[in-house]
């Protein structure tokens, strides 16, 4: 029997998931900032401005941006002088995210196109590596979680922004019928394509919660692991350092 992944409430071939994945985000690509300004009133770049200052990227690192795509977290660390190479399983995230940086006038990035569970890195490359709201979209996270810690320096530090489960009494109901009634809508009204974003939504509900995260990231030989909640977990700053 063929092992399975889950693909939103969907269970498929694990080999056909990141095929699938990988064609979601080719479908939302040229609107994928702007929708996420939709979803979110905004509140992800607050998230991901909280997220970067855990970083604490500093000039001269060399800081693996995984799942990068357009460039919003790469951005941020590249202000303080990181060397940060982004690195999406997608080519076309990875355009969008280039054609930004060109209109920014931002140089000294690189763009990799890299699977999580395969990275073709060397061993102990990176001072620190970073995923925001890409770990939930991987086939195998536990293959990705010890791929980030292979290719990260003794002394590394491993951070993930993620969409959770919020603890909030009330929050959490209306939270849900927010996402799955409303953004479906949205990616319909935004960018043409309401079954991508069904999917996206999807695949938050499928995400370990907090707690199993955490252990799994341990399990990949992180320690030090630390969980900071975001509006009661509906998003979490995950972190781990490898030594």
């Amino acid at each position: 029997m063929s092992e399975t992944a889950s693909f939103g409430y969907r269970n498929v071939d694990a080999a056909d998931k990141a095929g699938m994945v990988r064609e979601v985000f080719s479908n939302v690509a040229a609107k994928y900032d702007l929708m996420n300004d939709a979803m979110s009133a905004g509140a992800h770049r607050l998230w991901k401005d909280q997220f970067v200052k855990r970083v604490k990227p500093r000039a001269g690192e060399q800081i693996l941006d995984m799942a990068g795509g357009t460039g919003d977290i790469a951005f941020r660390m590249h202000k303080h002088g990181a060397h940060v190479t982004v690195s999406d399983i997608n080519p076309e995230m990875l355009a969008v995210g280039v054609e930004r940086a060109q209109k920014k006038g931002l140089e000294g990035l690189i763009w990799s196109e890299q699977n999580a569970e395969t990275l073709t890195f060397g061993d102990r490359a990176f001072d620190a590596y970073t995923i925001a709201f890409g770990i939930r979209n991987v086939t195998h996270i536990d293959k990705a979680l010890r791929e980030a810690n292979r290719v990260l320096k003794f002394g590394g530090r491993f951070f993930c922004l993620e969409f959770s489960t919020t603890t909030w009494p009330g929050f959490s109901d209306v939270y849900d019928v927010y996402s799955h009634k409303l953004v479906p809508q949205l990616g319909k009204l935004f960018a043409n394509d309401a079954d991508s974003y069904r999917y996206l939504i999807e695949s938050i509900r499928r995400f370990p919660p907090m707690p199993k995260f955490e252990a799994m990231i341990r399990d990949a030989g992180f320690v030090n692991t630390k969980v900071e909640p975001i509006l009661g977990g509906l998003v979490a700053i995950h972190s781990g350092w490898k030594i």
